[in-house]
């Protein structure tokens, strides 16, 4: 006589407490990894005579608006303090640096306001642009 079992066996395995390993493992590589700094190559350059240094261009931008207020760089100054407070950030310029000046003036303006602006610009030998919007 063949007796059957009633209860078969199933193989279980239990991963309830890989999940919380692999969280672990998780959390110490993400630490892990912003703490180490990314190494770079280091290559010793060679010297060559015809070498030039390069420049860092900055720009200082002048605005004049309609009812003539003048800013440099978005701080309001006067018309008469406008040549001392360039040439001072012109001062400060070091000497890879090419320092361009960007003018903004308003449409409406009177064109001798922004002559003034420009003439300022060649007594302190600075580039000066003049922005226009495209229509």
């Amino acid at each position: 006589m063949k007796i059957e079992r009633r209860k078969s066996r199933n193989a279980e395995v239990f991963t309830s407490s890989l999940n919380d390993i692999m969280f672990f493992l998780l959390m110490f590589f993400l630490i892990i990894a912003t703490m180490v700094t990314p190494s770079a190559v280091r290559v010793t350059l060679p010297n060559a005579s015809s070498a030039k240094n390069v420049t860092i261009k900055k720009a200082i931008t002048i605005a004049i608006t309609a009812d003539s207020r003048y800013f440099i760089n978005n701080k309001e100054v006067s018309f008469d303090q406008m040549e001392p407070q360039l040439a001072q950030l012109l001062e400060k310029k070091q000497e890879n640096e090419e320092i361009n000046v960007i003018l903004q003036a308003d449409k409406s303006l009177n064109l001798q306001q922004v002559i003034d602006v420009i003439n300022i610009g060649y007594k302190l030998d600075v580039k000066m642009v003049l922005f226009a919007k495209k229509e």
